[in-house]
């Protein structure tokens, strides 16, 4: 039997604690890649951009069993968040001004042919989902991040980031260089909001001078 490979318990940058804010490194990483915009609550967009990714996501796993004998546990959903006033995720909390970038982690051991059949294979299927074509493969590097984990609900979260942003970040000589990032360790389906573990990272830079 193939062991299965758990990305997220094996990548240091996939550990945090509650409380705690920590310093990572955080290496080049390929992710399965969907954007968007506007409230995740209620945006027929970005359900329909989780339901695009999955299919492609779990025909990579299958292939990679298949065709290359190695297997591995499909990693959380992740986000990227941003806006032109960054505000609108700590006070205000104006989701309809939020914009995103939906992720799957990739294996570094998947080729761009391995995706690109993958796509096609979800492409044929009964039920096409109707953002396939805006799923991409991309590199994402963040480098040096800051980062927590937050239990609680999502519109919990706005106290958190306010400290990180504001108090943390700026203390510890860095400044704000990247988008925010979450990492949806839960299974949003099957978990109350108040007991949802959500990673939330940020990329920084040191201030000079």
């Amino acid at each position: 039997m193939t062991a299965k490979v758990d990305l997220k318990r094996e990548l240091d940058a996939y550990r945090a604690t509650a409380g705690q804010v920590r310093v990572v490194d955080v290496p080049e990483l390929r992710y399965l890649m969907v954007d968007g915009s506007g409230d995740p609550n209620t945006s027929p967009d970005f359900a329909a951009a989780v339901e695009a990714l999955y299919p492609v996501a779990y025909r990579l796993k299958f292939a990679s069993r298949a065709d290359l004998g190695r297997d591995y546990v499909v990693p959380p959903l992740e986000g990227l968040w941003w806006a032109e006033d960054m505000s609108v995720f700590t006070a205000e909390r104006d989701k309809a001004r939020w914009n995103w970038t939906l992720l799957l982690l990739v294996p570094g051991w998947i080729a761009e042919d391995l995706v690109a059949t993958a796509v096609q294979s979800v492409a044929a299927s009964r039920n096409r989902p109707a953002r396939l074509d805006d799923v991409r493969l991309e590199t994402l590097a963040e480098g040096r991040c800051v980062q927590t984990l937050h239990v609680g609900s999502f519109d919990d979260e706005a106290e958190v980031l306010a400290h990180l942003h504001g108090v943390v970040i700026p203390g510890s000589g860095f400044r704000m260089a990247g988008k925010h990032h979450e990492i949806y360790l839960s299974d949003l389906r099957r978990t109350a909001p108040a007991k949802r573990r959500t990673i939330l990272r940020q990329p920084v830079t040191p201030v000079s001078g």
